[in-house]
């Protein structure tokens, strides 16, 4: 059995070697897989429940080593990474398989049949608790979404245990995978190992540019979708951050006019602006304008005001342990005149946050419907997420702000409810959907999933293997 072997290098290599059209294909794949984790459809073997649990190991030193493994119907996959971790003490946990859900929102159909939705009629039930509103005497007005479920409040995160034994307060409560503040860089260093389903392994990916381009290609799943995306904000000036611009300007390059990278220490947002204008990037870029700035300006509370005004997208790639920006400047009348996309990938703590809480309070906070003398945009009700299960334990932005298990929505679900739509009579529901996604104020909060570096990774071997990148040993 050979096995494809990309190093970092090589990765890079072929990642930035990619067209748009192979870059959105790998996208559409993972969307699929996504959806099928949320619906629980286990005849592609990406279901929630045939994903295996992961586990974290704390060593003397204090560095973190996570372990992620993943499947699908023809591949299992292990991601191993690790960070330093100066909060940990020495120990393991793992994951608890406790569905944080609350109901059985999945079922299956029958005696070996797919796990999933057990009719239409009952997405459509659901899609009637959707909450909808608009301010119709406004025309640049959007729409207000909110999703939830008959689960009520949140039961009790689960305790971590090994052997059916509860693990030690001074143990890290998180399965995240990023480095700990103050790294020079947010990507985590390990690597991917692929399977077949003979349990052969077919490729060894470094993980370090991996994770960042996965993740990104998840976040701008719901960006593709947006109407208008003039201006993005990026805060963090790493591999997340440069993954998600240069996807970004790929997909949306002829909308996009400016970007604003925002980052804590200037020299390093510099750093990024010298490789995205370096002539190797020249073909990706066209004729958007980076800018950057840093808290060490004497005008950045002006400056940084002014950039989360006119932004139509803003991407947070920070382990930041405070809000990167004032709730205000989303919260107040002004912030609240126009729709935007958030998304926050970075902090993976409980004690972690990139996003205030208020913002995220008020978001899933629903108003009665009224009339505003002022162009005013409604809440949704819910945040987006990758896994409800990881991310009530282990996003801040969630855990800080309060958030219920109801008023979460995974990312697959949203892409379930669209197909689902499109061949039944679900068209109105659908279609007040879409106008939220595309116009609305959107929040998405990833964690990130061993099943995102699996099928990811899968693609970019093939890739690889038709572009003869990577070193082949044939005979493993």
């Amino acid at each position: 059995m050979p096995i494809t072997v990309l190093s970092g290098a090589q990765l890079r290599t072929l990642l930035t070697s990619l067209t748009r059209d192979q870059i959105v294909s790998i996208q559409r794949n993972l969307a699929d897989a996504l959806r099928d984790y949320s619906i629980g459809n286990q005849d592609s073997g990406c279901a929630a429940t045939l994903q295996p649990r992961r586990t974290a190991v704390t060593r003397q030193c204090g560095r973190t080593t996570i372990f992620m493994p993943s499947s699908t119907r023809r591949s299992i996959g292990i991601k191993v990474i690790s960070l330093q971790d100066r909060e940990s003490k020495p120990g393991c946990e793992v994951e608890s398989g406790e569905d944080l859900r609350g109901i059985k929102r999945f079922t299956a159909s029958g005696p070996g049949e797919a796990g999933s939705r057990t009719s239409v009629s009952s997405i459509s039930s659901e899609m009637s608790e959707l909450s909808f509103s608009s301010h119709e005497d406004e025309p640049e007005a959007e729409q207000s979404v909110s999703l939830s479920t008959s689960s009520g409040e949140s039961d009790p995160l689960p305790v971590a245990s090994v052997d059916k034994k509860p693990i030690g307060a001074g143990v890290s409560q998180t399965l995240g995978a990023w480095p700990g503040p103050g790294s020079r860089d947010t990507s985590p260093k390990g690597s991917v190992t692929l399977y077949d389903d003979d349990s052969l392994p077919f490729g060894l990916i470094n993980a370090e540019e991996l994770t960042p381009f996965r993740t990104a290609l998840t976040t701008t799943m719901i960006f593709n979708k947006r109407k208008k995306v003039r201006t993005v904000v990026v805060f963090g000036a790493g591999k997340q951050a440069y993954w998600h611009i240069r996807l970004a300007v790929i997909l949306r390059g002829e909308d996009i006019k400016r970007v604003v990278i925002v980052n804590r220490s200037f020299e390093r947002a510099a750093q990024l602006l010298r490789e995205i204008y370096s002539p190797e990037n020249a073909s990706w870029r066209g004729d958007v304008k980076f800018s950057a700035v840093s808290s060490e300006f004497g005008e950045y509370k002006r400056i940084l005001h002014d950039a989360i005004n006119k932004a139509d997208a803003i991407f947070c790639c920070t382990p930041s342990h405070e809000p990167l920006f004032p709730s205000e400047l989303l919260t107040s009348r002004e912030g609240r005149r126009k729709g935007r996309f958030i998304s926050a990938i970075g902090s993976y703590k409980p004690n972690m946050t990139e996003l205030h809480p208020d913002i995220l309070r008020e978001e899933v906070t629903i108003s009665p419907p009224h009339r505003h003398f002022h162009k005013h945009v409604q809440r949704s009700g819910i945040v987006v997420v990758d896994s409800l299960d990881a991310a009530m334990k282990e996003a801040g932005e969630l855990i800080q702000a309060e958030v219920k298990p109801n008023q979460v929505v995974e990312i697959g679900e949203l892409l379930m409810v669209r197909d689902a739509a499109k061949d039944s009579s679900l068209a109105d529901d659908e279609k007040h959907l879409r106008e939220w996604v595309e116009r609305g104020n959107v929040i998405f909060k990833g964690v990130g999933l061993g099943l995102m570096d699996l099928v990811t990774g899968s693609e970019l071997v093939e890739l690889a293997k038709t572009r003869k990148i990577g070193t082949t040993v044939e005979e493993f």
